[in-house]
């Protein structure tokens, strides 16, 4: 039996069996308007007919392939096919007869168009209803099938979800048996949509024991309304496990393959309403640019990359140093704009030199920085490191663009720059301050070089400064459900910790948003939403899961880590904000910085890194920026010293 649910009809087999139907079709309405009077039908007539109709018919099913078609699968959308095979088999012939058989042999037409008139209504009923009839047994087999059987309820009770049930019947291979609709239209509850009874969604802890429902299944798309996220949260706590699945048109077709129906992922739950972004403002500013993302291979800098790609730039240089991902990226590229232009530069954004023949080279137009350290106690424990890259290297790069007289500077910040506490997050505060000040530059020298703009920097340096991503490299999300897996505990660095959080897709356009936006010197910071306790993700994901914390699971804290906050902020005390024409985007009002000074205490701060005595480097850093004090770090006797 198993087999036999497996296995497909060939096409041939099912085009012969369609050929069948119709030549059959064809013969019984010619007997009908002969009333049966077999002694008046002339054999020869008749099989040229026949001949005809049917040599006709197999033209037009095989050119419209009307065989290929899986019949365990057939649609609303199958039957129109049929139907208008039918018709234009019909059409065909009767032209035949009309143009060439009739005149030619001299006979009268009328009959035959009588016998088309009533062949097309038998042959489309017969051949709906072998599709329909083979469906049905399809199900049927599939349902009595032996093996443990899921008893499931769909969140929604409506066109898609009917869909959703037939797709579930037909491609679930005996796996779902479904128990219900959940719905809140109170014209709906309690009614009955193709014998499925539809229940109200507030009713879901009765339901469970009632109905012994296993599993809800909700649709991907709609998890950023907030009712639908309030009753996924509801059946997580009463450990009903929610499955979800893709777009409606990835599977209209009837085909719903196993792997796309995808247990919940806490992802799923802290996605917001998708963002509006003036796509054609974008994409007029990056067509046909020259576009050079750094740190591509990482989160933020891969995401960049797809997205700019889209909007189809001259170029799109990448540059890191990991070649392995670097070279996935390419792939995926490759394969999914064959058409686009990307160059690949491995380098060191630190290495002066190789940034220059990047730049002498591709000669960008628009650069997005991405490179940087972020992890902030390897920062906390490396602090020359830090210094080096996220300072070091977005002056090189900054220079650069100066010098080859890019349009527009695009520097990726985050919210740790806020009120530092640690030293990955003064290092990106310094970056934005330096690039704040070459935007601010009057007197066209950089490093002492006379710069060919010599009244203002025509360059735009702009800022965007934004929180967590989720799923990024290294993030909170990934290794929880690595604890997960291997059984726990889960570890959270505090009880009370809390963070904002953005998905990458989100994050990076608004990146290119802010950039498009920009006029030079802003520091754009993005509304992040509410911000998240960690040990309630921590709860969930576990929940999700199918597993109760501190039970099955248990969640352990580990003490905050050197350098690290409580709460994150996007902005200092002291700044204020400016909104924007897009609401989830502001313009931070900050301090303006003299190139003149910038430069002297950058200059002073890498001459203090290339002796390599972290203290004192801390020191200068804390100088420049006055707000930093450091927390839970070896660096806090620095902060008694100075004070």
């Amino acid at each position: 039996m198993k087999i036999l649910l497996n296995k497909s009809l060939p096409k041939w087999i099912v085009l012969l069996i369609d050929q069948l139907i119709m030549s059959w079709s064809f013969a019984l309405s010619f007997f009908i308007i002969k009333q049966f009077h077999f002694e008046e039908i002339m054999r020869g007539h008749f099989l040229v007919y026949m001949g005809l109709f049917g040599l006709v018919s197999l033209i037009t099913f095989y050119t419209m392939r009307i065989h290929t078609g899986l019949i365990r699968y057939s649609s609303i959308y199958d039957i129109y096919r049929i139907f208008s095979a039918v018709l234009v088999a019909s059409l065909a012939y009767a032209a035949l007869i009309g143009f060439w058989v009739a005149p030619v042999h001299k006979i009268d037409s009328v009959n035959i168009y009588l016998v088309l008139l009533i062949s097309f209504f038998v042959s489309s009923t017969l051949l709906t209803l072998v599709r329909m009839g083979a469906k049905a047994l399809f199900i049927f087999f599939k349902r009595s099938a032996p093996g443990e059987r899921e008893r499931v309820l769909i969140y929604g009770a409506n066109g898609f979800s009917i869909l959703l049930k037939q797709a579930l019947e037909t491609s679930g291979m005996g796996r779902f048996v479904i128990a219900g609709f959940l719905d809140e239209n109170p014209n709906k509850i309690d009614k009955n949509i193709h014998q499925i009874r539809v229940y109200h969604i507030d009713d879901i802890e009765r339901l469970q024991q009632k109905l012994r429902v296993d599993k809800v299944i909700v649709f991907a798309e709609n998890l950023k309304s907030d009712n639908q996220k309030l009753f996924v949260e509801r059946c997580v706590e009463l450990g009903v496990k929610v499955l979800t699945v893709p777009p409606t048109e990835q599977w209209m077709s009837g085909q719903l393959s196993m792997n796309q129906i995808k247990d919940l992922k806490i992802e799923d739950l802290l996605q917001r309403p998708p963002i509006v972004i003036e796509n054609e403002r974008i994409s007029s500013d990056l067509k046909g640019k020259r576009v050079l993302v750094t740190g591509a291979a990482g989160s933020i800098g891969s995401e960049i990359v797809r997205q700019v790609m889209s909007y189809k730039p001259e170029l799109l240089i990448v540059c890191d140093q990991a070649e392995s991902p670097l070279h996935e990226l390419q792939l995926e590229m490759e394969e999914q704009y064959p058409e686009g232009n990307m160059a690949i530069f491995i380098g060191d954004i630190t290495n002066s030199t190789r940034m220059y023949s990047m730049f002498k080279e591709y000669t960008p137009d628009v650069v997005y920085h991405a490179a940087a350290y972020k992890h902030v106690p390897m920062m906390e424990n490396n602090p020359c490191e830090a210094v080096l890259t996220n300072i070091m290297g977005t002056k090189n790069l900054a220079d650069l663009s100066l010098t080859f007289d890019v349009e527009k500077f695009v520097m990726i910040s985050t919210d740790k720059a806020v009120n530092p506490t640690n030293v990955m997050g003064t290092s990106k505060r310094i970056a934005e301050i330096y690039i704040q000040s070459l935007n601010n530059l009057h007197h066209g020298k950089v490093n002492g070089n006379k710069h060919p703009y010599t009244q203002v920097s025509q360059t735009r340096f702009i800022t965007t400064r934004f929180g967590n991503v989720l799923g990024s490299n290294g993030s909170v999300i990934p290794r929880f459900r690595q604890q997960i897996e291997k059984g726990g505990p889960v570890t959270v660095t505090h009880p009370d910790i809390t963070r904002y959080f953005m998905t990458i897709p989100e994050a990076v356009q608004l990146v290119l948003e802010a950039g498009t936006m920009g006029r030079g010197g802003e520091i754009f910071i993005f509304d992040m939403g509410e911000p998240v306790k960690i040990v309630d993700l921590a709860k969930k994901m576990i929940k999700l899961a199918g597993l109760i914390p501190d039970v099955d699971i248990p969640i352990t804290f580990t003490g905050l880590r050197p350098g690290e906050k409580l709460f994150e902020e996007l902005l200092n005390k002291e700044e204020q904000t400016i909104p924007t024409h897009h609401n989830k985007i502001k313009i931070s009002k900050v301090r303006h910085y003299s190139y003149d000074d910038v430069a002297v205490d950058i200059d002073e701060l890498m001459q203090l890194n290339k002796t390599k005595d972290e203290l004192q480097v801390v020191r200068k850093m804390k100088q420049i920026v006055p707000e930093y004090i450091s927390k839970n770090s070896r660096f806090e006797e620095l902060d008694l010293q100075m004070n």
